[in-house]
């Protein structure tokens, strides 16, 4: 199978994954905000979900992607190591998860009085199951990317969000309120960890003939190679959950319901970059590794142009439109969100970018240089959210986060620029054409924004910018119809 072919049919399987998990979030967390939950409980969830995340990153570090680089490497080298790769890395991440959970479970309640919060003591205890099934579950995407058969990554994300919004909704509507929402994201987490390690079992290692002996130094590169992208993962997890348990801490569950909610609608904005990112990051690597280095800087700068050909545009949208969206379709318990979503706008157009880039470096043996710089940032931005959030709350946290993930974005630019040498010249030229569109956009809809009245007048405002922005991007060449065709085909 060519590259093309095979980028293409793991982009639109990991892309119709992406898209299950952000109408399920999007169904969650209508029905959550809307009917189900108050905005002290919902923002108790995710300030719960926060705390457990950082025990599930400490109980996978670098294992993850420090596997699937080197199923990625041995397969086109040696592919009788690969069972040993999974079994050395399987046996390291089931201690370490084990190991985790149990501080949970014996830590649960002086870690809720430390967080100053005894209400989380519940979830603490029920976190020892989410550190499991996440770390498995984490563990098999990565897996799977190495394997460079993204269709399954795409399948236990399938099961992971479907088994999370039907069990969530339906354990709160059974009175257990935040805890049992909280249980429906354990529940998800675990059958798709479970999903997985079956079809690893039978599709994979049962097609694999392991080598007599492991490679020399294989258990050492495996657990050298974690402490990068450990680095990495620590930050990330700073980066997106410290935020929330600072303002847990600092304001209230409130005030993380707000932040949460805003930035899980603009995470439900960036599906398309997320599956784009996840696809070629292997194939950045392989081209790289064969000395194609043009092929690679092609695809990055193509990659490049459509993610803000899409983003720039939608990031004005949304700041036009974040009040009456909030307003009518969330309700007015949660206009405190507006002027983060606002902000957030921007986020999203950032975090698009980096969804096409960080993950590259990785594959482009620059883990070391990308845990640095996501280091640098977290830190960043820790120090950030604690300048500013106890004058300025909810927005004092946003800012943080715009800032410093915006800073390291740009690192990561940097470092593909320099490692594939792109055409700055042809992407600066789209990138000012792309901001006329998205500036005769916004002002279409800036002028049609008072019209709005509910939710049936917000989607036929929201239509009316994207049928301007396809015409303007087509009018322009930027868009080409029969190219989308193609790839929808």
């Amino acid at each position: 199978m060519d590259l093309t072919t095979r980028l293409v049919r793991g982009a639109k399987a990991f892309f119709g994954a992406r898209v299950v998990y952000a109408l399920a979030n999007a169904v969650l967390l209508f029905a959550l905000t809307r009917y189900l939950l108050e905005p002290g409980a919902y923002g108790l969830l995710y300030f719960a979900i926060s705390v457990v995340s950082v025990g599930a990153m400490l109980a996978t570090l670098g294992l993850p992607k420090s596997t699937g680089r080197y199923v990625t490497e041995f397969l086109a080298t040696d592919e009788g190591q690969v069972p040993h790769v999974l079994s050395i890395s399987v046996r390291y991440l089931t201690i370490l998860a084990f190991v985790v959970a149990g501080g949970m479970v014996l830590l649960h309640r002086p870690l809720s009085r430390l967080l100053d919060d005894p209400t989380l003591t519940p979830f603490l205890l029920l976190g020892a199951v989410f550190v499991i099934a996440r770390s498995f579950f984490s563990y098999l995407t990565n897996v799977f990317q190495g394997f460079n058969r993204v269709e399954y990554t795409a399948a236990i994300s399938v099961v992971n969000s479907l088994t999370r919004v039907v069990g969530a909704i339906g354990l709160v509507l059974l009175g257990f309120g935040a805890l049992g929402a909280f249980a429906g994201y354990v529940a998800g987490y675990a059958a798709g960890a479970v999903v997985g390690l079956v079809a690893l079992r039978t599709h994979f290692l049962a097609d694999l003939d392991a080598a007599t002996e492991p490679a020399a130094g294989l258990t050492r590169r495996i657990l050298e190679y974690s402490v990068p992208t450990a680095a990495t993962r620590l930050s990330v997890v700073l980066d997106s959950r410290i935020d929330k348990v600072l303002l847990g801490v600092l304001v209230g569950p409130v005030a993380v319901g707000f932040y949460t909610l805003a930035k899980q609608i603009a995470d439900f904005c960036i599906v398309p970059a997320t599956a784009l990112g996840f696809t070629i990051s292997p194939a950045l690597g392989d081209q790289h590794a064969d000395d194609h280095t043009g092929t690679a800087a092609t695809l990055y700068e193509r990659s490049m142009e459509n993610v803000l050909l899409l983003y720039v545009p939608a990031a004005v949208g949304l700041a036009l439109v974040a009040d009456p969206a909030i307003r009518f379709v969330v309700g007015t318990d949660y206009l405190g969100a507006v002027p983060v979503l606002q902000l957030f706008s921007l986020f999203v157009v950032v975090r698009a970018v980096h969804k096409i880039t960080g993950n590259g470096l990785d594959y482009l043996g620059l883990a070391r240089i990308r845990a640095l710089a996501r280091g640098t940032a977290a830190g960043s931005n820790v120090v950030l959210n604690l300048l500013l959030i106890p004058p300025y709350g909810v927005m004092g946290a946003a800012v943080a986060t715009v800032t410093t993930y915006s800073a390291y974005t740009a690192v990561n630019v940097f470092y593909i620029h320099r490692e594939l040498d792109l055409g700055m010249g042809y992407l600066a030229e789209r990138t000012l054409r792309i901001g006329v569109i998205a500036l005769a956009m916004g002002g279409v809809v800036w002028l049609a924004r008072p019209g709005i009245s509910g939710i049936l007048s917000l989607a036929a405002v929201v239509l009316l910018g994207a049928t301007v922005w396809s015409v303007l991007s087509v009018a322009s060449g930027l868009l080409d119809p029969g190219e989308v065709r193609g790839l929808l085909a």
